[in-house]
């Protein structure tokens, strides 16, 4: 399906009234996603995907030493601590992302989204749909939204991104080419990318851990596989060499910090 960011029609037809049903359920934030620490001035954080670069890496207690941690769609914890650590204060997703993994990640010990701040990344009308179910309790075409939330969801701690700051990502940083073919409507930046991007809004220092590097092909495709022998795996709707030398660029720029494994 298209983006519902980039092709959202006119403001009284029926996808533009059920994006307004969504959004009129969404509570005004009374704090901020992340509060100071007391004793600090500056915020840390800690982004991490899950690239298999962080196997026998040894990062946990790194990662787990930052303000905040941010993690995102599969996050397996239990059994790979010593490499991704064990905190959660931010999960960042699209409904997507949380249903697949609950299901296709069992195997690998993920159980459930961790608790804690729940962002979620509106790419398209079954996340309007599935907001709707969230805030109202309902089932969303046979599933009932609040049961993949590890039986934690509280709406003071549900937060949405806006559309514009997709759009802003995007453009600004990630204009791939692929867009002027014909797989356009469904390209877009990973939700690694905008994780990065809204750590970069609200932290004063940003390390990312588990992204695509230079040395991807030494690494399996995801951390939680335990160095098994699978390949990066590059979707049509992703454009992963962009990411990869935005990532490399911004760490030379000192942006960010990017782990990149060991030498």
């Amino acid at each position: 399906t298209c983006l519902l960011w980039e092709t959202l029609p006119g403001a009284r037809s029926p996808r533009q009234q059920n994006v307004m049903a969504a959004l009129n359920l969404i509570p005004k934030p009374k704090n901020p996603l992340l509060p100071p620490k007391p004793g600090r001035d500056c915020i840390s954080c800690a982004v991490v995907g899950t690239g298999g670069v962080l196997w026998k890496s040894r990062k946990g207690r790194e990662i787990d030493s930052h303000d905040y941690v941010f993690r995102v769609n599969g996050a397996a914890i239990k059994g790979y601590e010593e490499d991704v650590g064990n905190r959660t204060d931010v999960y960042v997703h699209t409904s997507h992302s949380i249903t697949t993994s609950k299901y296709l990640l069992k195997k690998y010990n993920y159980t459930g989204a961790p608790h804690d701040k729940y962002v979620m990344i509106p790419e398209g009308m079954r996340d309007f749909k599935w907001m709707i179910g969230l805030y109202e309790n309902e089932r969303d075409t046979g599933r009932r939204p609040r049961t993949y939330y590890s039986g934690e969801f509280n709406e003071t701690r549900f937060y949405v991104l806006h559309m514009d700051f997709l759009r802003y990502t995007r453009n600004r940083f990630l204009m791939s080419r692929a867009l002027n073919g014909k797989w356009w409507p469904i390209v877009r930046p990973t939700n690694g990318a905008f994780m990065v991007f809204l750590a970069l809004q609200l932290c004063d220092k940003v390390d990312a851990y588990g992204f695509i590097t230079d040395e991807h092909k030494k690494y399996s495709n995801y951390y939680y596989e335990r160095g098994a022998n699978t390949r990066v795996i590059f979707y049509a709707n992703h454009d992963y060499y962009m990411e990869r030398d935005l990532w490399k660029t911004l760490h030379e720029l000192k942006v960010i910090n990017l782990y990149q494994g060991e030498p």
